[in-house]
């Protein structure tokens, strides 16, 4: 598929439980260990089709030292639900969004 072909149908990536930034005073990157605890979660409700991949960074405990082979890993899980009954009500799905495509130009 060529990139303008497959652009349209990818969105934007969701980076939660991962403390990154840029340092105010050098502007510098910087990755600082996640406050996420056992039992942390992320409730949304989709108003598009939606296709999700879920990870957790390959490097490992990023606020120790990056790429660690020896850093714990944990189940993620996604769970999907049906709204109860009337929950949407009134709801409209969203127009799309007026995108003109010149995002990599």
């Amino acid at each position: 598929m060529a990139l303008n072909e497959a652009e349209p149908l990818v969105h934007d990536v969701l980076n939660v439980f991962m403390c990154t930034g840029f340092s105010l005073d050098t502007h510098q990157y910087f990755m600082k260990a996640s406050p996420v605890r056992p039992g942390d979660y992320l409730e949304f409700f989709a108003e598009i089709d939606l296709l999700a991949g879920l990870s957790t960074c390959p490097g490992g405990d990023c606020g120790t030292k990056h790429s660690s082979d020896t850093a714990a890993c944990h189940p993620l899980v996604i769970e999907v639900f049906d709204p109860a009954p009337g929950a949407l009500q009134g709801w409209k799905q969203p127009e799309p969004a007026p995108y003109d495509g010149s995002h990599d130009t």
